[in-house]
């Protein structure tokens, strides 16, 4: 029997940590070191590397992913059967590790499209925004009437797109979820990828248009419309006035056009989705270090997804630049644990079914490996869903880990462009914001080759450093910003992935 050391089949992330995460499919009586396998062990599961008494601390990342349910023998399979999780226990210290970005060499730029208000966009879209799922029909049909043969004339247009969702009414008209649902609108309607907007509701819905312009001095003009189903008179009628305010802009939006803007302008979406265990290892560590590169430049990368930092928070708290942002951050940490346990729910819901086949055990390992995409420079904000982010670096914005839901919160908060990695093979886009898509793996990368933007799976191979990724994926980032297309946007995708979180009841 050829004896193998844990070095030749699998990844060792720290020396304090009692596991491994295997590099190949482990068959059962495989010697490893001293010990020999009772069980195979899929690739990306891990394997214990001594004994781990019951209650002891399973550890990798050198942080806590679990406890073992039962005495785990050196060399066990490690995974749900056998780790139990517990909620997150720690003290938590603000500002004991601020590191400075990096100082860029040179001034990067990118090629976007500077607004009347000083802010820059990457794309410049028409958008059709429904004040209410009454109106999403209406909406999505004068969006379809703007076919590209019909936008050919229009060149300088990237399309006219519906933002509708399944909300808007049977909803209170003050609190949390009213509040987030008009950050969205607002959010959308003065986002800088918007070259024009027209705003489509019904007229007797709790979620009111002419509200949302006082309450956030938004004003008519040539390229700012609203309309109500009701005041217009019916649908068809609606449809028709919708497609002649969009025709009236068109000439206005198309005469926008992109010039050299620094990329201190860039304000980047860090996300996730289908994830395994190669995404803490290969993928998120490199686009951390792209987004250090982007706040080195002045630019802003935003995390989100609360849930999915759970028991990888002390990590970011130790980064917040304030008492202020440290406080914001557990507080939103306690909220989610107050809704979850109302809910009757557990904060452990999530690794789904796939991240576990993927060798997610526990959220807390989940979370480890999220959490950096976010980089190592100071947090310098935390944000409600879809608030505006208002200060440059690295900033976290509160939200749920369902992908769609988060993005559309990042996007609200003013994010231009998104990078989503994914080990199990995510198929998502988004509009007004494109989406460019990182790859955990190379096997990954080549069976989705038409979904994939970035190969992560050259870390894993040794073909790249973690580094000398994550300065890849930022050029990616400032070509897709200038108007190169990402895969996804060439596929399409993002006129179904705006879904505002509704937070509280429906009634």
């Amino acid at each position: 029997m050829v004896r193998l050391m844990f070095q030749e089949i699998a990844v060792r992330l720290d020396e304090s940590d009692n596991v491994v995460t295997a590099t190949r499919p482990l068959e059962v009586g495989q010697a490893i070191e001293d010990t020999v396998t009772a069980v195979m062990i899929p690739r990306g599961h891990k394997i214990a590397t001594r004994a781990i008494a019951k209650g002891e601390a399973v550890r990798k990342y050198a942080q806590v992913i679990g406890y073992a349910k039962g005495d785990i023998a050196a060399g066990d399979h490690v995974h749900d059967h056998n780790v139990e999780f517990r909620a997150t226990d720690v003290d938590y210290r603000f500002g004991t590790n601020l590191r400075p970005a990096p100082v860029p060499a040179v001034k990067d730029t990118f090629m976007g499209f500077r607004r009347a208000t000083g802010r820059v966009g990457t794309r410049n879209y028409i958008g059709l925004l429904t004040s209410v799922n009454c109106s999403a029909t209406a909406a999505h049909k004068i969006a379809d009437y703007f076919t590209p043969e019909k936008l050919a004339a229009y060149p300088n247009v990237d399309g006219v797109v519906a933002f509708a969702h399944g909300t808007g009414c049977g909803m209170a008209g003050s609190g949390e979820g009213f509040a987030a649902l008009q950050r969205v609108m607002w959010g959308y309607a003065r986002h800088p990828n918007l070259g024009g907007v027209v705003m489509v509701g019904l007229g007797c819905e709790m979620n009111q248009i002419d509200w949302l312009l006082e309450a956030y001095g938004l004003k008519q003009g040539p390229t700012f419309a609203t309309m109500n189903i009701q005041d217009v008179a019916g649908l068809r009628r609606t449809i028709d006035a919708g497609i002649a305010k969009v025709e009236a802009m068109l000439p206005i939006v198309n005469a926008a056009t992109r010039e050299p803007c620094p990329a201190s302008e860039l304000m980047v979406a860090l996300q996730c989705g289908g994830s395994d265990a190669w995404s803490g290892i290969t993928a998120n560590p490199a686009l951390g270090y792209a987004c250090d590169l982007l706040v080195g430049q002045g630019g802003t990368g935003v995390l989100a997804e609360t849930p999915e930092i759970y028991g990888a928070e002390h990590l970011l708290a130790e980064r917040a630049a304030t008492q202020k942002v440290g406080d914001k951050l557990i507080e939103r940490i306690r909220w989610w644990e107050d809704y979850v346990t109302r809910n009757k729910g557990s904060m452990d819901n999530n690794p789904s079914p796939g991240n576990k086949r993927g060798g997610l055990t526990t959220i807390l390992e989940k979370s480890l490996g999220a959490a950096a995409k976010g980089g190592t420079t100071p947090l310098t904000g935390v944000y409600d869903y879809a608030e505006p982010v208002t200060v440059p670096g690295f900033a976290f914005m509160d939200s749920p880990g369902y992908d769609p839901a988060s993005v559309t919160g990042q996007i609200a908060s003013g994010c231009n462009l998104v990078v989503f990695t994914t080990g199990r093979g995510s198929a998502f886009g988004s509009k007004p914001a494109p989406t460019i898509k990182v790859a955990t793996t190379s096997e990954l990368a080549k069976k989705m080759d038409e979904d994939m933007d970035v190969d992560a799976g050259v870390v894993l191979s040794g073909e790249a450093t973690v580094e000398a990724l994550g300065r890849h994926i930022y050029e990616r980032i400032l070509a897709v910003a200038s108007g190169e297309k990402s895969k996804s946007e060439s596929q399409g995708l993002g006129d179904y992935e705006f879904v505002p979180w509704q937070i509280g009841a429906t009634m």
